[in-house]
């Protein structure tokens, strides 16, 4: 299947010309299950070093949450959106308000879902992992679900730091727990400080989230095999209002299709 060139070319000038508009939708159209639509995406704020990088993939998606208030999801999927992996919960009390919204519109759309739960290091993962699973039901063909762990220094009830032993212990935990709920290996998504400062890539059974706007995860992750990178958290997407964090398979569409055949929830 042919690529269209608007992403790139948009990333080459943005950088010259100070940000860009949202690209111009394409026509929505129904489009076939397990079909990869080509990136018609901008960005307000490009990495330029990133371009070339970017382009060698070819499955790309979103992450989304409340932040995105409105999602046309018919239109994101034709521009590009084949995955997204949608914010559920938080901690052991919170569910985010667009959860269900999201989630129903996604499946509508044709959109590969997952759910992922925000870690949050003032409770127990065991209090954690039921929490999500009372909110995100398993359903076959889904993605697997996220695990989203990093500091959190902005937090108005939890800043800890607590030691990198504790927190892999956690993640342990909460691996264990997920997997055994929903019969396959959850995503573990994690921020560079993170990752170094808690050794993460001493943790099995996982598939890596790696976010990098700066630079390639083989440059900030050395070494760490991972399945999703998070390139931009000011993407522009026809069909959604204002900035949203954008996302690439690592690799190409028989790839993606073997990854789904093994990894997707049964």
């Amino acid at each position: 299947m042919r690529r269209p060139l608007v992403l790139f070319a948009c990333l080459s000038l943005l950088a010259a010309c100070g940000g860009a508009p949202s690209p111009q939708g394409r026509t929505v159209a129904p489009v076939p299950a397990g079909a990869v639509t080509a990136p018609n995406f901008g960005d307000s704020q490009p990495h330029p070093e990133l371009a070339s990088a970017i382009r060698r993939h070819s499955v790309h998606g979103i992450d989304a949450a409340r932040f995105q208030t409105s999602i046309d999801w018919q239109t994101a999927r034709a521009n590009g959106v084949n995955f997204a992996f949608i914010k559920a919960t938080e901690g052991g009390d919170r569910v985010d308000e667009m959860f269900d919204s999201h989630w129903r519109g996604a499946a509508r759309a044709g959109v590969r879902r997952g759910a992922y739960h925000f870690f949050y290091h003032c409770r127990v993962p065991e209090e954690q992992a039921r929490w999500f699973f009372r909110h995100v039901p398993r359903r076959s063909g889904d993605l697997p679900p996220v695990i989203d762990m990093e500091w959190t220094p902005t937090s108005p009830t939890c800043t800890i730091r607590r030691p990198a032993i504790e927190i892999r212990a956690d993640a342990d935990v909460l691996i264990r727990m997920f997997t055994q709920h929903y019969g396959t290996a959850p995503i573990l998504y994690t921020t560079v400080d993170f990752y170094e400062d808690n050794q993460l890539w001493k943790l099995r059974g996982v598939d890596f989230w790696l976010r990098s706007v700066a630079a390639h995860p083989s440059d900030r992750y050395p070494g760490q095999h991972w399945a999703f990178w998070q390139y931009t958290s000011t993407g522009q997407v026809p069909g959604i209002a204002g900035a949203v964090d954008i996302n690439v398979f690592a690799g190409g569409e028989a790839a993606w299709a073997d990854w789904l055949a093994k990894r997707a929830q049964p």
